[in-house]
């Protein structure tokens, strides 16, 4: 092989293997066949662009001009097919006039066979030269899918259809319209809202709360009834973005079957996708869907459709006889439908079902009981016990002294009860959430890594007590300063990460009284702290009065028993002794008068 031929080789593999995407670049060699935008909508039904083109009859190897023009448009695809089998591949290649504003794209075996935009800045008119092949049907016919704006697109608008010369009669009349309107099934309007009045007997049923009907409240519903070889799927829901769902085969987002309705100025857009992961949805390019219904009332969004339980083998369809976990979730969506993360926990079936089997009434719940139960456990051990244990020790040590249990003081006994108990309720609760998760989450920010250092300190706290010195030893006063700054240490940390755990949408707390609870409890801790800090300073200060004045008493008391003595021993004696005692204090007299 000549080197030429080996540069078009690679040349022709990176056309068919490269993906692409973004649709803005104009490369969506994916709508190849379908010539439908993965949008997640469906396409108009009245086309404002035409497709004209500078003659009616070709010869092999002919040139054909061909213009694209309306109001303003964003994208545009241009193939040419066989006029009798539009389903057929594209025919024919195409030369460009303006490569600023267009761009060839190889689709199927074909180089060059259709035309896309460069960018999504506006156009008007397009113009390309169509060259037709040495083995060109007797009719072609020209097809261009047009982008107004993302949600707003018209797929395969018809055009010319241009013969070769002496080309037979078509057996079947030719409906230029009708594989325009083929590729996009009817969308109507619901006249009234669902009900739930078959769940369990007719229809499978998902609703939150488990009272949920969809006729007379605002709340979540999905229902499954099968018919024959399809079913018919209903979705209710309070949202002024878009409702979802998806079936799993775990409890993650990621590798999920996901079908969306989506608001985009007061127009649902009902469409299938597939979920990669955390990531936005990959919508769907062929559209598996029918029967599609939709209504906006009141804030409320309800769509319904129908999908064959079984579709042609697909990685992003899955069939609807077997089991799934089963997501309901909604959020917010910006002008252009473009949808966004939702803003808490989707509610998630508790086991797998088949929503082909057997009809049943369930729900579901929006914070799974492994992550409730670590936030009610962490909550009991940093805001109850070790509290109390920590007013223990630093309050009632001296009331209870003199109280022992089992050979103990009873205030140490008490407060390494707590303390203990702190200890097994957050180790308990560390692990639930990777239990829950199967690993390391990597979407709750700084929460786990705080976690893991709360964990730390809590095990290092009662290693270092069992290494406590005797009371008098030199380096008891080390020891408690170490005891004293790592347990507040760890409390300050605990109670940050509780207050960062409590936004994650796994708890599924309500927003903000979630919050304003955790500043009212630690709140109280702190004001109880405070105010034991005051008795104790006002028993100290009381104390130190008392010490004070029973001083002054003992010295009051002394001074005037020595005087007594000393009066007493002035009074007593010969005049010889009295006149030896006086003595002294007259010399003195005399020193100061001298």
């Amino acid at each position: 092989m000549e080197l030429p031929d080996v540069a078009f080789a690679v040349w022709m593999f990176i056309c068919f293997c490269a993906s692409v995407d973004g649709y803005p670049s104009g490369k969506i060699r994916e709508a190849c066949t379908s010539m439908v935008p993965c949008h997640g909508s469906s396409p108009q039904l009245s086309p404002e662009h035409t497709i004209t083109v500078s003659g009616t009859e070709f010869k092999p190897g002919d040139n054909i001009e061909v213009h694209l023009s309306g109001p303003d448009f964003e994208g545009f695809f241009i193939q040419a097919r066989d006029a009798e089998h539009l389903d057929s591949p594209a025919v024919g290649s195409f030369v460009l006039v303006d490569r600023r504003l267009s761009q060839l794209l190889t689709c199927g075996r074909t180089k060059n066979s259709a035309v896309s935009h460069t960018s999504k800045s506006k156009k008007k008119y397009i113009k390309v030269y169509w060259i037709a092949p040495g083995n060109a049907p007797k009719r072609v016919q020209f097809l261009a899918t047009v982008v107004k704006k993302y949600k707003t697109f018209w797929v395969k608008i018809p055009g010319p259809i241009v013969s070769q010369p002496n080309a037979p009669f078509p057996t079947t009349p030719l409906h230029a319209t009708s594989e325009a309107i083929s590729t996009s099934h009817q969308v109507s309007y619901l006249s009234k809202p669902f009900n739930a009045s078959s769940c369990g007997s007719m229809k499978f049923c998902i609703r939150n709360p488990s009272s949920c009907d969809p006729e007379s409240a605002s709340c979540f519903f999905l229902s499954f009834q099968q018919e024959k070889s399809s079913v018919f799927i209903e979705m209710s829901g309070p949202s002024e973005g878009y409702l979802a769902f998806a079936l799993s085969h775990d409890q993650w987002m990621g590798g999920d079957d996901t079908y969306l309705c989506v608001n985009e100025d007061h127009r649902v857009h009902v469409s299938s996708a597939y979920l990669k992961g955390r990531s936005p949805p990959v919508l769907d390019s062929e559209n598996a869907l029918e029967d599609v219904s939709w209504r906006l009332v009141d804030g409320v969004l309800q769509c319904s459709f129908r999908r064959s339980i079984r579709l042609p083998a697909s990685k992003e369809r899955f069939n609807l006889d077997a089991s799934y976990y089963i997501f309901l979730a909604d959020g917010e969506a910006s002008e252009g439908g473009l949808i966004h993360k939702h803003s808490r926990q989707p509610l998630i079936t508790n086991g797998i079902y088949n929503v082909t089997g057997l009809p049943q009434d369930i729900g579901g719940s929006r914070s799974p009981r492994l992550i409730k139960a670590h936030g009610a456990l962490m909550f009991v051990a940093w805001i109850t016990t070790v509290s109390i244990g920590v007013i223990v020790a630093r309050f009632f040590k001296p009331l209870w002294s003199h109280s022992f249990l089992f050979g103990k003081e009873m205030w140490f006994q008490v407060h390494r009860m707590l303390m203990l108990t702190t200890v097994m309720l957050t180790s308990i609760s560390f692990v639930l959430p990777f239990i829950y998760r199967g690993g390391w989450s990597q979407q709750a920010g700084f929460h786990p890594y705080l976690g893991c250092t709360v964990m730390a300190l809590t095990i290092f706290q009662p290693l270092m007590a069992g290494f406590r010195p005797s009371r008098h030893a030199p380096r008891r006063q080390l020891f408690n300063w170490f005891h004293w700054s790592t347990g507040t240490t760890a409390r300050i940390l605990a109670v940050v990460t509780m207050f960062l755990g409590m936004d994650l949408p796994a708890l599924d707390l309500p927003d903000p009284w979630d919050t304003y609870t955790m500043i009212g409890f630690v709140a109280w801790h702190v004001g109880i702290d405070v105010l034991l800090e005051i008795h104790s300073y006002c028993l100290v200060r009381k104390v130190e009065v008392i010490e004070d004045d029973r001083v002054q008493i003992l010295q009051s008391l002394t001074s005037a028993e020595a005087e007594c003595r000393v009066g007493h021993l002035n009074n007593t004696g010969t005049p010889t002794e009295r006149l030896l005692r006086g003595a002294p204090r007259d010399a003195a007299k005399a020193a100061e008068a001298e």
